[in-house]
């Protein structure tokens, strides 16, 4: 604050009185400054509410990022743990088979050298006995008994050695497992924090939109607050052709045409169940010719798109375009919420044949004619 005590220059001075009404008047200019701080311009609430909307937003955006991240990254840990108890498996499997094979061998030198000793060998039977790779096959053969002991003798040093080789890499197996096991843990654990986080942050933007709407106020965010994700999905889009879905991952529920409790007529759409705060994308180029801040749809848009028809997005929990915007294929136009007449989070739409309600037709095969499956 300015100070209003001020030395007086110059040669000319004050009487007494004046300099002591003066002081008592500076001193109490700066109580008033000590006690009354001067208030912000404006109201805060206008100046704060919409980056609120663009940092609860980004939060959520992140954290679905973050959360989808440490899902692959646990997923890809538990399928390398159990390939890695398969093969310990697989090792003990074969390290018992081929101990039983070690010792039938060991037996039947030994009964080699014991008929030899008394009958002076066995009587060639097979020409191509030199062929056999079975040990089983080789020992019930009848085949002159040096030759015979020399093959079992060198299979029996081959199945030793692969059976040192087979237990030293079990024994290895076997002490990486506990710290195999502790990152799986320590991964879930991570995927199980995030997701709380996620809860938090979709919890947050579904409270904020609920207030734009009761408030009549429902702001459009800017497009830093959606991050480098539309231009991600806008190639994808444009790569797989002119339409695509409205969301990339979804479970279809109520279908155009239901009855049922939650609707005046019959519904006027397909819901797409997905969790709030997931990008809702147009499904072509065109304009945006409406959008709306309450009543059955809650925040929603209408897209006007270049061959007539129109393409109508509700239940957001957050707009990205205004009206008379240009929009792509795959450009992220809103968030999905559960605003309006909605029962849990998910995305209301529809296709129509005019911007407004009333003249829907079934979306799923106006879809599938132009290429896009749901």
């Amino acid at each position: 604050m300015r100070r209003l005590c001020v030395p007086i220059r110059g040669p000319r001075l004050l009487p007494k009185a004046g300099a002591v009404v003066l002081s008592v008047l500076c001193v109490l200019c700066s109580v008033c400054a000590l006690g009354f701080p001067s208030l912000p311009p404006g109201p805060p609430g206008t100046v704060r509410a919409p980056d609120r909307a663009t940092r609860v937003t980004s939060e959520v955006l992140r954290l679905t990022r973050e959360a989808e991240d440490a899902r692959n990254r646990y997923e890809q840990a538990r399928r390398e743990a159990e390939a890695h108890k398969a093969r310990v498996r697989e090792i003990g499997r074969q390290l018992q088979d081929r101990r039983a094979v070690s010792d039938t061998l060991r037996e039947d030198l030994g009964s080699a050298a014991r008929a030899q000793y008394r009958m002076e060998g066995f009587t060639t039977v097979p020409a191509d006995e030199a062929a056999l790779e079975d040990p089983i096959e080789l020992m019930a053969l009848q085949v002159p008994d040096a030759r015979r002991r020399a093959r079992l003798a060198r299979m029996l040093d081959e199945y030793s050695r692969r059976n040192r080789s087979l237990a030293a890499e079990e024994e290895q197996l076997a002490a990486e497992r506990s710290g195999i096991d502790k990152d799986s843990e320590r991964l879930q654990e991570h995927v199980q924090a995030v997701e709380a986080r996620l809860a938090a942050a979709r919890g947050d933007l579904n409270s904020m939109a609920q207030a734009a709407v009761e408030s009549g106020h429902c702001t459009t965010l800017s497009r830093a607050a959606a991050g480098d994700g539309t231009a991600k999905d806008q190639a994808v889009a444009q790569a797989n052709g002119r339409w695509t879905r409205p969301v990339t991952s979804y479970q279809l529920t109520a279908g155009f045409g239901g009855v049922g409790a939650n609707w005046a007529s019959t519904h006027s759409g397909q819901d797409f169940a997905v969790p709030a705060g997931t990008p809702v994308r147009s499904i072509g180029a065109g304009t945006v010719v409406a959008t709306g801040c309450g009543g059955a749809f809650g925040i929603s848009l209408v897209v006007q798109h270049d061959d007539g028809w129109y393409s109508q997005y509700a239940h957001l929990a957050a707009m990205f375009v205004s009206p008379g915007q240009q929009v792509r294929a795959g450009q992220w136009i809103g968030l999905s919420g559960t605003t309006g007449n909605s029962t849990g989070p998910h995305l209301h739409f529809e296709i129509r044949t005019s911007p407004e309600f009333g003249s829907a037709v079934d979306p799923v095969p106006w879809l599938n004619a132009r290429g896009v499956r749901l």
